[in-house]
C-alpha cells in the first residue's frame, strides 16, 4: 500500500448551505451511488454489455462540481465513467438506464452505451472512451462562450464549461495542450482531475513524476486546487470559487480532487491489485455517509427526511429499469443515421 497524500483540510464552520440545497446535493449523490449498484445488478443479470465504469465513491465530485453549475445552461464534459455526471446535468434516470439497455429512447439513442453519454438539451458534451479526449471538446466550448461575448459582442455568452477526467489523463498530451492555450486566451473552464489514485490497473504514484496534479497548474500561471474529494462541501466551496472566476473572464482553474472509487475498474475488473488496506482507508471516508451525519449533527435536515429521499430516489431507478426494459430497440433502417454532420 502506497503511503496516502494528506487530505487537505476543510473548515465546515464557514459553510453556508440552506436545506433546500443540502436536500439537492444528498439526493444527487444517493442518485449516483443506487443507480451505480442497480447498474452492477443488471450487468451481471446480461441486460447491458460491453464495458461499465462505475462511479461509486466519487459521488461528491460530481455532485460538488455539477450542481453548483447553472443547470442545462453551463456544459460538462466527462469520461468513460459517465453514468453520474450525466444525472448530477439532469439527464433524466430513464434516459441514461436506456442508453446503458442500448435502446432507442436512451440519451444518445442506444448508440452511445456505458461510455458515450450525450444530451444537447443539458449541456453535456459527451462520455469519451479515450483518456483526455475530451479534454480539447471542453476547451473548444468554452472558447466559443469566450468568442460569443468578445467577437460578438453578446453579452449573455457567460457559460462556464467543467471538464472531468482522471490521474491518467493529467499525463497525456492533450492535458497540457490545452491548458496552456485555455490560459493564454482566459478561457472560462474548469479542469476538474477525479484521482482515485489508480489508472486502470496503474498506481497514479508510480506513472508520474509529480503526483500532485494541482502543483501543474503553476506552469500555465493558473489557479490550481487541492480538495478532498470525499467531501461534497469542501468541493463545492472550490467549485464556486472557480465557477465565479471563470465567469468573471479572470481564466481557467484546474481542481485536483482526491477521491476513490469502491469498485473496481470496470465490471470486468476482479479489483485484485489494490490492498485491502487502502480499501478500508477510503471506504470509511464514503461521502454519503460523512454528507448525512453533517447534516443532521448540524440540525440541518432530519433522519426521517434522508429516509425518505433514499426511497424516492430507488422508486425513480427502479422506474427507469422498468422503462428501458420496455422501451423499443433502435430501428435497423437507422443504421446510418447520424455519422455525418
Amino acid at each position: 500500500m502506497a503511503e496516502e497524500r494528506t487530505l487537505p483540510k476543510f473548515d465546515h464552520s464557514t459553510v453556508k448551505i440552506s436545506k433546500e440545497e443540502s436536500l439537492v446535493y444528498y439526493e444527487d449523490m444517493v442518485l449516483g451511488r443506487l443507480f451505480e449498484d442497480k447498474c452492477a445488478e443488471m450487468y451481471y443479470r446480461g441486460k447491458m454489455f460491453g464495458f461499465v465504469h462505475l462511479y461509486n465513491g466519487q459521488e461528491a465530485v460530481s455532485s460538488g462540481i455539477v450542481k453548483s453549475l447553472r443547470a442545462d445552461e453551463d456544459y460538462v464534459c466527462s469520461t468513460y465513467r459517465d453514468h453520474v455526471h450525466a444525472l448530477s446535468s439532469n439527464v433524466p434516470a430513464r434516459e441514461v438506464m436506456a442508453e446503458l439497455f442500448g435502446k432507442s429512447t436512451g440519451c444518445s439513442k442506444g448508440r452511445g452505451g456505458s461510455m458515450h453519454m450525450f444530451s444537447a438539451e443539458h449541456k453535456l458534451l459527451g462520455g469519451y472512451a479515450f483518456v483526455a479526449e475530451g479534454i480539447p471538446v471542453a476547451t473548444g466550448a468554452a472558447y466559443q462562450t469566450m468568442y460569443r461575448r468578445q467577437a460578438l459582442g453578446d453579452e449573455s455568452s457567460d457559460q462556464v464549461t467543467v471538464c472531468f477526467f482522471g490521474d491518467g489523463a493529467s499525463n497525456n498530451g492533450q492535458f497540457f495542450e490545452c491548458l496552456n492555450m485555455a490560459a493564454l486566451w482566459k478561457l472560462p473552464v474548469i479542469y476538474v482531475v477525479e484521482n482515485n489514485k489508480w489508472a486502470i490497473g496503474m498506481a497514479h504514484d508510480r506513472a508520474t513524476s509529480q503526483p500532485e496534479i494541482y502543483k501543474k497548474a503553476s506552469v500555465f500561471n493558473m489557479e490550481g486546487y487541492e480538495v478532498d474529494g470525499m467531501d461534497v462541501l469542501a468541493v463545492r466551496d472550490v467549485a464556486q470559487k472557480a465557477i465565479a472566476r471563470a465567469r468573471a473572464g479572470e481564466g481557467p482553474t484546474l481542481i485536483e480532487a482526491l477521491t476513490y472509487r469502491f469498485r473496481g475498474h470496470s465490471l470486468a475488473d476482479p479489483d485484485e491489485l489494490r490492498d485491502a488496506k487502502e480499501k478500508e482507508f477510503w471506504n470509511a471516508r464514503d461521502p454519503i455517509k460523512k454528507f448525512a451525519q453533517y447534516l443532521i449533527e448540524n440540525k440541518i435536515v432530519t433522519q426521517a427526511e434522508l429516509d425518505a429521499i433514499d426511497k424516492k430516489v430507488m422508486a425513480t431507478i427502479d422506474d427507469a429499469v422498468k422503462f428501458a426494459e420496455e422501451s423499443p430497440e433502435p430501428d435497423p433502417s437507422e443504421l446510418y443515421d447520424y455519422i455525418f454532420a
